[in-house]
């Protein structure tokens, strides 16, 4: 049967031939695909997209809010942190002023500074190691 000459050839052949092949395949995938899926997709998609904007919202209130804190508190932040460091370089000139005196001092009375360090040290002689200032370290009591 040659269907050329057909009235539903020419018809079909007419029918396409605004459309790009594109188009064409398009319109052939949307007969294949079930409405009632594509409608359930849909609705999914759009109550997803209510909880991504809630949750995006969310997200935004609480940067808000923690930008604020921070500009509150970041002065006093500053502040104490500026006042660490003087505390810090105080500790460190005063540890330094009790190293000269003890050098001073056991150097002048060796016996002496022998004595009562030996006395007076809550630390054991190999707990010590150069340039450790760990003075806050609690007394062992026996």
């Amino acid at each position: 049967m040659d269907s050329k000459g057909t009235p539903e050839s020419d018809f079909s052949i007419e029918c396409f031939q605004n459309y790009t092949a594109p188009e064409v395949f398009i319109q052939g995938l949307a007969g294949i695909i079930d409405q009632q899926d594509v409608k359930s997709m849909i609705v999914a998609q759009k109550q997803m997209l209510q909880r991504f904007e809630k949750t995006n919202e969310m997200l935004t209130n609480c940067n808000a809010l923690s930008a604020s804190r921070l500009k509150s508190v970041a002065p006093e932040f500053k502040k104490h942190s500026q006042m660490f460091l003087e505390m810090k370089k105080d500790l460190d000139y005063i540890f330094k002023k009790i190293r000269a005196i003890k050098t001073k001092i056991s150097v002048q009375y060796p016996d002496a500074y022998a004595e009562a360090y030996s006395q007076n040290n809550p630390l054991e002689s190999s707990d010590i190691q150069d340039g450790d200032e760990n003075i806050f370290q609690p007394k062992e009591e026996n």
